[in-house]
């Protein structure tokens, strides 16, 4: 059983007239006889009563034609859904990003990409790079914000890099602190508010103190970017951060930058290599990739 059949079915029930209906679905009548006629040899019954040129239903005609009209709806109704996928119209994106990029970066992009996609719902995972490439692996997430270098073991990634991100020192407003460039090594009888265990923060900043020849000492550790940001503003210690977080952080902070050659980090956007994004989902990676922050 076809659609196209059910179409011509439904056509010929509801003109009474194999001509009509035939110039009603815009093909041939011959053609719109014998697709009918199929469809009565697969029911094993005739749906049409032909008596003297008056079409009239059968009984099974009158049992099929409910279920053709909605068939045939249910058939325009999956095309229409479908169609607003691919237009855009709706759908969804499972983004995944650290918690610095989902303060720091998202917030503009997400407001210009929801202004042109505002039926497109945005799914979005914050954690540590670590977690989200698995996310991305398992299938859990349509693209991920990562930092570069993926970890050893990665599976297989297509990662397009949108930045490279300078690192700052923050500390309260409050305390003494320099305003002159800070060198690592200046840090080494500092307190610190760290970040939890499997942070990319931590394990950059812990890695140049100890290339800086000493172990950094925390007051404060186990927060994510929002619990250090507060916890710095109460005055418990400094912490390294994105430049683009300390600029978002609002007052109660100063922001030193690093003495050459500093930190950096390198912010890109990934997907699984065997698995093409959704339509919405490489329309976020556009405006990722146009936004002025990653320019």
């Amino acid at each position: 059983m076809q659609l196209q059949q059910l179409l011509y079915f439904v056509a010929v029930a509801e003109t009474h007239h194999f001509t009509r209906a035939a110039e009603r679905v815009h093909v041939a009548q011959p053609s719109l006889s014998q697709q009918i006629r199929a469809l009565e040899t697969e029911l094993g019954a005739e749906l049409f009563s032909r008596a003297r040129g008056n079409i009239s239903l059968t009984e099974a005609g009158e049992t099929l034609l409910p279920l053709a009209r909605r068939i045939l709806a249910d058939a325009d109704t999956a095309r229409h859904e479908v169609q607003e996928l691919v237009q855009l119209r709706r759908g969804r994106v499972r983004l995944g990003a650290t918690p610095s990029l989902c303060t720091g970066l998202l917030p503009d992009v997400l407001r210009v990409y929801h202004d042109r996609h505002p039926g497109i719902r945005l799914l979005i995972e914050e954690g540590g790079s670590h977690d989200l490439v698995r996310q991305l692996a398992r299938g859990a997430l349509d693209l991920a914000l990562i930092v570069l270098p993926l970890p050893p073991g990665s599976p297989a990634l297509t990662t397009v890099e949108l930045l490279r991100e300078d690192l700052v020192v923050v500390s309260s407003a409050s305390a003494r602190a320099p305003r002159r460039p800070v060198r690592i090594a200046d840090l080494r009888d500092q307190p610190l508010v760290m970040f939890r265990h499997g942070y990319d923060l931590r394990e950059l900043t812990v890695a140049a103190c100890r290339a800086a020849g000493f172990e950094p000492g925390f007051t404060v550790e186990g927060g994510e970017m929002d619990a250090v940001l507060g916890f710095v503003r109460a005055g418990l210690g400094m912490a390294v951060v994105p430049s683009m977080v300390a600029g978002r952080a609002g007052p109660g902070l100063r922001v030193t930058p690093l003495a050459r050659p500093g930190l950096r980090r390198t912010i890109a956007l990934a997907h699984r290599s065997d698995v093409a994004p959704p339509r919405a989902a490489r329309e976020l990676q556009r405006v990722l990739l146009a936004s002025p922050a990653t320019g």
